[in-house]
């Protein structure tokens, strides 16, 4: 069976790191959130449909991810997808889908000025945010 998982898009805020202590030994988690807009054309009208992606990154990754990554960066995360499943003390099941991200890089920080060759190999003028 494969259990990949490869997506692009941009931190809905800041990650969030904990880090716990079994014995002698640090564990770091980081959690976020990624989101892009799936754009589509219905009629005459482009919708744009936004998807919203729970990320959970251990390790020295977690580290990184919470220093240098902030709200509004665009990244590449792969990873396996991952079920938790609970149950509520109205005794309701609940579940939640979580990439856990082996790989996570930074594309693009917030606001950063790109050429729109990098965007599209072309060269040319810069843009403010160009959409890769």
């Amino acid at each position: 069976m494969i259990n990949r998982s490869v997506l692009i898009g941009r931190l809905t805020k800041d990650p969030e790191v904990n880090i716990s202590k079994k014995g002698n030994r640090e564990r770091a988690v980081a959690r976020f959130t990624i989101a892009y807009n799936h754009r589509y054309r219905k009629g005459e009208e482009w919708i744009e449909e936004p998807h919203f992606f729970d990320v959970k990154v251990f390790g020295n990754l977690a580290r990184v991810v919470g220093e240098r990554y902030h709200k509004g960066d665009m990244v590449f995360v792969e990873g396996r997808l991952s079920q938790d499943r609970w149950e509520t003390e109205e005794g309701q099941r609940r579940s939640r889908i979580t990439i856990v991200a082996d790989t996570v890089r930074l594309i693009r920080a917030k606001g950063e000025t790109v050429t729109v060759e990098d965007a599209n190999g072309k060269g040319g003028e810069e843009e403010e945010d160009v959409d890769i």
